[in-house]
């Protein structure tokens, strides 16, 4: 009887041990993280507001002539339209562009910033933002890195 007994019970067990459904556990990716911790950390605005994802980007170091082209991203934290009026690089070489359309609350923008890699050497340029974003109607972006100078010809 004892045996019957414990049989029956494992057999229950088992049973039930395997009609437990399973969730499949996804692992979030890198971005997807940043994203919400980015989302979560953002200060609402009363007005047009301008959250950088970074407000300095590293070339790094980088080929002379490399393709100089990088984006700043940015969020409007706030509840009204941010609207981008100007972007000034601190020189000829740094050319920003900017959006054209105004930047709805809650949502992304991108200025893009191109530097002439054909000059050698190590830079560190600013990007001057003007709009209306309540607080700040300038902030300054930089842009730094090392354009390295083409290798020598080997002699023969």
């Amino acid at each position: 009887m004892k045996k019957i007994v414990i049989l029956s019970l494992a057999l229950l067990a088992f049973a039930f041990s395997n009609a437990q459904e399973t969730a499949k556990i996804t692992k979030p990716t890198k971005k997807a993280i940043k994203a919400a911790k980015t989302a979560a950390a953002l200060p609402k605005v009363d007005g047009a507001g301008m959250v950088f994802d970074t407000e300095t980007i590293d070339y790094g170091t980088i080929a002379h002539n490399a393709d100089g082209k990088r984006e700043f991203v940015f969020t409007n934290n706030g509840n009204k339209p941010l609207i981008i009026t100007n972007t000034q690089g601190s020189c000829g070489c740094t050319v920003p562009t900017t959006p054209k359309e105004p930047i709805a609350p809650g949502a992304k923008g991108i200025i893009g910033v191109k530097y002439a890699t054909d000059r050698v050497g190590a830079f560190t340029k600013t990007v001057t933002v003007t709009s209306n974003a309540e607080g700040q109607p300038t902030k300054v972006l930089t842009i730094k890195g090392t354009v390295l100078a083409d290798a020598a010809p080997a002699k023969s």
